[in-house]
């Protein structure tokens, strides 16, 4: 097993160097890690993605030439503890970030590190004092400008807030067996401290989902509550048909098919439908069908619909607290979206009946991939309106940002 700041180490290489996911990296280094040192590597790889940006405005400060980088890992993790890790004393940090310079073969390095964060330490301070969002939240100022721009300051100030918090999780009542009360009494009962919050659960603890008999029996998935809150207001009724067109992971098909509709659930990989069929018969839920399909192509095999979920790919800015790589991304990398997910919601669209509902939804915080993507459509499909449209912005307790219009197909 390696020990904590080690693992945390290659994970970050992993994400850092090779571009990889930072959740996947972090499941596969955590396998390396003895199960009471998971938290602390977790927290670490994470918290080095998630203030990067803060992270480099203290070591560059000390740095005189470009460093290697690996050796920019080491004073990354350093900095780190010393900024925003108040239990693990500075000297500790400072000691054991040197040591691991020798585990990975970069002794010649041992006394830059220690130099650099020394003088870390020396004026922390100043993340208090500075009124550089940017580099307070650790966030690329383009990001920052933008959400002024379409949601004013205060609106970008809460979910700047909001981005570097560990995110809630939520585990929702499978009603064939329990509602919120009886799922919180089990949860309670397998170890897991939570509480009720409206009509989910509200996790408060970390636990592992494959040793809770409660979610083996069935009994609960893991939703965001905006996300769950966007499927339940599609409405869904016993007996109707409902279409989920971009469905995986499956928490929002889940939570339509408690109502007793039929749900056809589809994603354009076998994979990801793999991992919705096999939830589905964890949670029994017999009236979900699964299969691939392409949503940008219409198909005439699925079958038209009451109700239709049309939840996009979109760059994901209100998932950044789970996904902390996403804040940086280039806004240009992402300019070809809105006309994919428009093409998307098109084409959905032609598998509603007369008076049925369809929601288009994303979990980014961006005009441009939400109410203009709306807009475009209403005016290119007159016999649509809108009933409503919903931004929710992230919080300390509440879910995730997210948007969703609902919009109804009137009579031809």
């Amino acid at each position: 097993m390696k020990n904590s700041r080690l693992a945390s180490f290659d994970i970050l290489y992993d994400i850092l160097k090779n571009g990889a996911y930072s959740n996947i990296a972090v499941d596969k280094g955590l396998a390396e890690v003895d199960s009471k040192d998971k938290g602390f590597t977790s927290r670490l790889a994470y918290g080095v993605v998630e203030r990067k940006l803060t992270l480099d405005y203290f070591i560059d400060k000390f740095l005189t030439s470009k460093a290697k980088p690996k050796v920019k890992i080491l004073l990354y993790i350093g900095a780190y503890q010393i900024l925003f890790m108040d239990k693990v004393p500075d000297a500790v940090a400072v000691y054991e970030t040197v040591e691991i310079a020798d585990l990975i073969g970069l002794s010649y390095y041992k006394k830059l590190i220690n130099a650099v964060l020394h003088k870390i330490i020396d004026c922390k301070s100043e993340l208090d004092e500075t009124d550089d969002l940017s580099i307070k939240y650790s966030c690329p100022p383009h990001l920052i400008n933008m959400w002024k721009k379409m949601y004013g300051e205060e609106k970008t100030l809460v979910t700047l807030q909001a981005i570097n918090n560990r995110p809630p999780v939520f585990a929702i009542p499978n009603r064939k067996f329990v509602d919120e009360g009886e799922l919180q009494y089990e949860l309670l009962d397998n170890g897991v401290d939570c509480e009720v919050y409206g009509d989910v659960v509200k996790i408060n603890s970390s636990f592992d989902l494959s040793n809770i008999k409660a979610f083996k029996d069935g009994l609960f998935y893991i939703e965001d509550y905006s996300s769950f809150s966007c499927a339940k207001a599609l409405d869904c009724t016993n007996g109707e048909t409902v279409l989920d067109v971009c469905a995986a992971p499956g928490g929002k098909t889940f939570t339509m098919a408690q109502s007793g509709a039929n749900v056809y659930a589809f994603d354009l990989y076998e994979h990801r439908v793999a991992l919705i069929k096999k939830s589905a018969e964890r949670l029994e839920l017999y009236n979900i069908k699964s299969s691939v399909n392409d949503a940008l192509i219409y198909n005439e095999n699925i079958p038209f619909a009451d109700k239709i979920l049309c939840d996009v790919p979109c760059s994901g800015f209100g998932i950044i607290r789970r996904k902390p790589e996403i804040r940086y991304k280039n806004l240009d990398d992402i300019k070809e979206l809105p006309q994919i997910q428009y093409d998307i919601l098109n084409t959905s669209s032609k598998y509603l009946k007369n008076n049925g509902r369809i929601i288009y939804s994303t979990c980014t915080l961006n005009k441009k991939e939400n109410e203009k993507v709306v807009e475009k459509f209403l005016n290119n499909n007159t016999n649509f309106k809108l009933i409503n449209e919903i931004t929710v912005f992230p919080s300390e307790n509440s879910g995730d940002g997210f948007f969703y219009a609902i919009m109804e197909k009137i009579n031809d």
